[in-house]
C-alpha cells in the first residue's frame, strides 16, 4: 500500500523523528535515510543527524519526499504555523526569491502546498513566456555523414569513414538550431517537475510544455559550474529569471537511485542570510541621497583570512557597521563572540558606532549602547538592536529600516 499524501510544518531547528505521532509528525525509516544521505552530499549542512530523526538548523524552506512535504519555517517566540508561512513567503518576496504577485492571498489560497507549488508556477509561467517569445537560437558546428557535398569537407574523417561508401561525404556546416545550452537546462526542469509529487494540473502543464522541447538534446549532467559558466547576451536576457529558478529545482533535486527510495526535492534558504537580504533591501529603499548601503565589503584581516561586516552605511564622513542576527535575545548581553566581531569591524572601517541587529520578540530587552575601552582615536561601541519584523497588522513590516535609521541619529 502507497503512502498516503502528507504535509508538515515544522520551525527551524526543531526535531523530527521516525517515531509513529497522531499529528503525522515523523519520518518513515527510508525518508530519514534519504535524508541522512541527502545531508551527506551537502557536508551536514541543512540539518543534525539524531537517533532515529533529524534536528533542522537555520534553514527554512520546503522539502519533499515522495508524497510526503516537510515545511520548514521561521522560528521566534511564536509557534503559529499558518502565521510564519505567510511571514516566509512575504520574506522571499521582498528578498527577490519568488514573484510578490504570486504571494497573494487570492493565488494562495487555492494552494495547499504553496511554497513548493509557488516555485514550479513560477516556472511553468517562465516557460510559457519564453516559448512566446520564442526559444532562442545559436548557430552551431554539425558533422555527419550526407550523400550530397554540403559545408566544409572533413577530408581525414571522409578517408577513414568512407573508403568503401564512395557516395557518401563526411562534412562540417552550421546549421541555426534551438538545441543549445540554455533549453537543455529548461527541458531538464520541466523533467523533474513531472516526477515530483504536485498538483495534477501542474504535472500536466510541465507534460504539456515539454512538448516544445522534444528536438532538444538530454544534457548528461547539470552542476553548479554549468550555470556559472553561462554568459547571457542580448539574446539570451530573457532567460535570466527562469535560468534562476531552474537552478533551485535542478541542483536540489535528488531522484530515486535505488529500488524503494523516493524522489526528493529541497528548496532551502539560510534564514540568517534571508534576514541581512531583507534588513539591507529595506535600508536601500529608504536612504537618504547622501547615504551609501553597502552589502558585505571584505577586507583583509590576517594572512589569507578576511572580514565582512553583513551592511556597511556611508553617511559623509561617517561609517557604520550592521551585523544583522537571526535569532531571539532575551536579555541585554550579547555573545562575547559577536563582540569581538564588532570590535574588529570598528577598527578595520574606521566606524565609531556600529549595531547588532536582531528582530524584537515580546521577551527583548530595550536597544541598548555599550563602549569598547581601547581600539580607536576615541569613542567607539556597539548598538544591541531590535527591530519590529512584524507591523501593527501582523503583516511583515516594510519600514523596519525607520528605527535602524533611528539608530544611527
Amino acid at each position: 500500500m502507497s503512502e498516503q499524501k502528507r504535509y508538515i510544518q515544522v520551525f527551524e531547528h526543531e526535531t523530527i523523528q521516525t517515531y509513529p505521532k497522531p499529528d503525522g509528525k515523523f519520518l518513515t525509516s527510508k525518508q530519514f535515510d534519504q535524508l541522512c544521505a541527502y545531508n551527506d552530499q551537502h557536508a551536514n549542512k541543512y540539518f543534525t543527524i539524531i537517533r532515529q530523526g533529524v534536528k533542522f538548523k537555520q534553514y527554512v524552506g520546503v522539502i519533499q519526499i515522495g508524497r510526503t512535504t516537510i515545511e520548514i519555517l521561521p522560528k521566534t517566540d511564536d509557534n503559529d504555523s499558518q502565521f510564519w508561512h505567510k511571514i516566509l513567503l512575504q520574506m522571499l518576496a521582498e528578498c527577490k526569491k519568488i514573484k510578490r504577485e504570486s504571494v497573494s492571498q487570492a493565488v494562495l489560497r487555492k494552494r495547499e502546498n504553496s511554497l513548493l507549488d509557488l516555485y514550479i508556477e513560477m516556472y511553468l509561467d517562465e516557460v510559457e513566456v519564453l516559448i512566446h517569445k520564442g526559444l532562442t537560437k545559436k548557430y552551431l558546428r554539425n558533422q555527419k555523414q550526407t550523400k550530397a557535398l554540403k559545408g566544409k569537407l572533413l577530408f581525414t574523417d571522409h578517408i577513414r569513414k568512407n573508403l568503401v561508401h564512395k557516395e557518401r561525404f563526411f562534412t562540417e556546416h552550421t546549421i541555426y538550431s534551438s538545441d543549445n545550452i540554455y533549453n537543455q537546462i529548461i527541458k531538464r526542469g520541466l523533467e523533474v517537475i513531472s516526477k515530483l509529487r504536485c498538483s495534477t494540473h501542474l504535472k500536466d502543464r510541465a507534460l504539456g510544455l515539454g512538448v516544445y522541447f522534444h528536438a532538444i538534446s538530454d544534457i548528461v549532467k547539470i552542476t553548479d559550474k554549468t550555470f556559472d559558466r553561462l554568459v547571457l547576451s542580448r539574446n539570451t536576457e530573457k532567460y535570466k529569471e527562469i535560468l534562476s529558478i531552474a537552478r533551485l529545482i535542478i541542483l536540489n533535486y535528488s531522484p530515486d537511485i535505488k529500488s524503494g527510495s523516493e524522489n526528493l526535492l529541497a528548496i532551502l534558504f539560510n534564514m540568517n542570510n534571508l534576514w541581512e537580504e531583507y534588513i539591507y533591501r529595506q535600508l536601500l529603499r529608504t536612504k537618504a541621497e547622501d547615504v551609501e548601503v553597502l552589502p558585505q565589503r571584505r577586507k583583509k584581516f590576517w594572512e589569507n583570512k578576511e572580514i565582512k561586516p553583513d551592511i556597511v552605511i556611508k553617511r559623509r564622513e561617517e561609517t557604520f557597521i550592521i551585523d544583522t542576527k537571526w535569532k531571539v535575545l532575551d536579555q541585554a548581553t550579547p555573545s562575547d563572540n559577536d563582540l569581538k566581531q564588532i570590535y574588529a569591524y570598528n577598527l578595520y572601517w574606521s566606524s565609531y558606532k556600529s549595531i547588532l541587529l536582531y528582530p524584537r520578540t515580546e521577551s527583548s530587552p530595550k536597544d541598548t549602547y555599550g563602549k569598547y575601552h581601547k581600539g580607536l582615536d576615541k569613542e567607539h561601541g556597539c548598538i544591541l538592536g531590535f527591530v519590529n519584523l512584524l507591523n501593527n497588522d501582523r503583516g511583515l513590516n516594510k519600514q523596519c529600516s525607520n528605527q535602524v535609521w533611528e539608530m544611527l541619529v
